[in-house]
């Protein structure tokens, strides 16, 4: 199977920031247009380029998915991991590249590149740039392992990677054995993306759109042993994620929305809520994405109140 490989022109600053970050494990590698991304399928290699006349590549990672997002809930889900120390100072950048006013109030859509386990090479690992690389590329060049010059790129990258904790090594794969792809391991913000994604960006239960109101809830919390992965997952009204954490709500493992009793007891309210009772859930089209049973069994068993 032929893997590709994603060599993209990367802003200095964004870069030093981020390899100074001790414990970063995703980054979200933004653009500041619109425009959606489709060279790269989940697993595949997204590597950094700095700008010329630095012709080397300087680090990476796992592509986990694209996506257009307003800045505001770019901030939310990855905080500094956008190269940015504030909303403010992200909002700024966006603004910059965009040649927009800087009093424009707009929550700027930008096109996100979800990256897991971001790698930074010390410059005496930093790789030439291939020589088909030219000096007019503004944005990034897709190289193919089934060409020469990709699969060198990929043996390169994969000396390194070979050596790293999130390396697969169950597969048992020499360092220059054929290309395969990296399972991505989901941080907090690429589970929130994904969540959003794949419910349509729609609350599960009130099919609810207002973006700014949604929030991916994880089923058994991260803490408590439950996974960054979607099947953890459903797309919220923040109230009810609230309600959800709390135990007030819950989803059945048959994917109904039940409404304990206890809203009614203790705070003399929840009509709203209680007239969702009973409602089977909104749930991916995809069989492989919808709520793990075990774990909506774990959150009716150890949260929900009754």
């Amino acid at each position: 199977m032929d893997i590709n490989l994603v060599i993209a022109v990367t802003d200095g600053d964004w870069f030093d920031m981020l390899r100074q970050q001790p414990d970063v494990d995703e980054v979200n590698f933004w653009a500041p247009s619109a425009k959606n991304f489709h060279a790269l399928k989940e697993g595949e290699l997204f590597l950094f380029k700095l700008h010329a006349p630095l012709n080397v590549i300087v680090g990476g990672g796992i592509f986990v998915c694209a996506n257009v997002l307003p800045c505001s809930l770019a901030w939310e889900a990855f905080g500094e991991a956008n190269g940015a120390r504030s909303a403010q100072e992200l909002r700024a950048l966006i603004a910059k590249y965009r040649g927009a006013d800087p009093d424009d109030r707009s929550d700027f859509p930008i096109g996100c590149r979800i990256l897991t386990q971001p790698f930074f090479f010390d410059e005496s690992d930093w790789i030439p740039a291939p020589v088909s690389w030219s000096p007019n590329i503004v944005s990034f060049k897709t190289y193919s392992t089934g060409d020469g010059e990709g699969l060198d790129l990929w043996k390169a990258v994969n000396e390194y990677l070979s050596g790293q904790p999130f390396a697969d090594k169950s597969r048992a794969q020499p360092r220059h054995g054929k290309p395969y792809l990296i399972r991505p391991r989901l941080g907090q913000g690429a589970f929130r993306v994904r969540v959003t994604d794949i419910y349509g960006w729609r609350c599960a239960v009130t099919r609810e759109r207002t973006l700014p109101a949604l929030e991916a809830a994880h089923i058994r919390p991260y803490g408590d042993g439950g996974a960054h992965e979607e099947r953890n997952g459903l797309l919220l009204r923040r109230d009810i994620h609230s309600l959800f954490d709390a135990g007030y709500v819950t989803v059945t493992p048959d994917l109904d929305f039940e409404v304990s009793r206890r809203i009614k007891e203790e705070f003399d309210n929840g009509r709203d809520y209680y007239a969702l009772h009973g409602q089977r859930i909104s749930t991916p089209g995809e069989i492989s994405l919808r709520p793990d049973p075990n774990a909506l069994t774990w959150h009716n068993e150890h949260r929900f109140r009754g």
